[in-house]
């Protein structure tokens, strides 16, 4: 199946373009190391899959999900934690974008497309990634929820095609939000069925999936 060339494409960022389980293995021990080490956590680390389930969700939902019982300044210290460990580590070298994810995009953007993320992550994080796995130039602009401190992914993707007076965009993303986001912006959505890190039916709604990035542009007719 082809679609007609958009005038944009808007990428999620972790599990779409960025294979985060990659970075946060180390941040995540690290994070509830030092939250317990400062009396705000006494409870065991929480399993790695649990906040793995939860990415593509605003951080303050990840910690009531897989903290419930914690206080508000217990959450708001995980946030500097969580934005501190992943950017010491992705300084170090270390979190990997998924297998033709780079070349993807170039070819993307050789075709006239503009490109975008939609995170619902935090400012630095999306641009510290963007940057440091050599990506940040491709895009014409990278949206965060942590910038413009919206409450859904949907306002979001509606901001940024307002900004930029797009009316022809693709989204490109692996959970619901994604989904979501895109269809009631009135977007084609492609889902990426590669990152594992939600349940089964997150993708339920895509009018095309991928089981890899370089797929994408085998659905773009010319």
């Amino acid at each position: 199946m082809k679609f007609d060339k958009p005038e944009a494409v808007i990428f999620d960022m972790d599990g779409t373009l960025f294979e985060t389980e990659t970075l946060l293995r180390s941040v995540h021990a690290r994070l509830f190391d030092t939250l317990r080490e400062e009396g705000l956590y006494v409870q065991e680390t929480p399993p790695i899959e649990q906040i793995l389930a939860c990415l593509g969700m605003l951080l303050d939902d990840i910690w009531r999900k897989i903290m419930p019982e914690s206080s508000e300044a217990a959450r708001r210290r995980a946030d500097d934690l969580f934005l501190q460990y992943e950017v010491e580590d992705l300084e170090a070298g270390k979190g990997s974008l998924y297998p033709g994810t780079a070349e993807t995009l170039s070819a993307l953007k050789a075709q006239g497309i503009k490109l975008f993320v939609a995170s619902n992550g935090l400012e630095c994080y999306v641009k510290e990634v963007a940057k440091h796995r050599g990506i940040a130039e491709l895009f014409d602009g990278l949206y965060s929820a942590g910038e413009y401190q919206t409450l859904s992914k949907v306002d979001l993707v509606a901001r940024l095609l307002q900004d930029h007076g797009i009316e022809k965009a693709w989204m490109v993303g692996d959970r619901s939000s994604d989904v979501e986001a895109g269809k009631r912006n009135g977007l084609l959505v492609v889902g990426c069925a590669y990152a594992g890190y939600g349940r089964d039916a997150e993708l339920d709604g895509s009018d095309a999936l991928i089981s890899s990035m370089p797929e994408l542009l085998e659905l773009v007719k010319e």
